[in-house]
């Protein structure tokens, strides 16, 4: 399995190391690809990164789709969960709360933010992740809650051990 914040780093060390980095997220999540997330930055708890206001992402209107836009706030939850997340315990996203704020004129820019002490409660728990995207004026055209469901790894020596016997 990949260290998705480790390899992150080792890019963005590199002219050009966002730019790759984004390109190995979407190979390893294809569904991504239609909004082609750019990451901005990822650290533990926090990730940006935009999404291009383009013909594939337009609708009727001309504005950047709100699910391209949300395609953008889950990519940035799941690096960010990837960043954040204790090595014994695992994610999966459980629900997305969102309202739609204003019309996306430009390039979005996606920001998913969650607390430290989120990851660090046992037993199976939700871990909220705030996001939202924002224009290149400042203004929010999307916010809301990523809900995660968060449980233990199970122990592999324990469960190899059952399926021995």
């Amino acid at each position: 399995m990949v260290d998705t914040y480790a390899l992150y780093r080792r890019l963005a060390a590199y002219p050009q190391g966002n730019r790759l980095f984004s390109l190995v997220f979407e190979q390893a999540a294809p569904y991504f690809r239609s909004a082609r997330p750019r990451f901005v930055s990822l650290e533990p708890n926090r990730a940006v990164l935009t999404v291009r206001k383009r013909r594939r992402v337009q609708n009727h209107l001309g504005t950047v789709h709100v699910i391209a836009i949300c395609n953008g706030l889950e990519a940035a939850m799941g690096a960010l969960a990837e960043a954040s997340i204790p090595p014994t315990r695992r994610w999966i996203p459980k629900g997305m709360d969102v309202a739609y704020t204003a019309k996306a004129t430009s390039d979005i820019t996606c920001v998913a933010e969650t607390d430290p002490a989120d990851w660090e409660r046992g037993g199976d728990t939700d871990v909220p992740v705030r996001v939202r995207g924002v224009r290149s004026d400042g203004t929010t055209v999307v916010e809301g809650v990523i809900r995660l469901w968060v449980t233990d790894r199970p122990d592999r020596a324990a469960k190899a051990a059952g399926a021995a016997t």
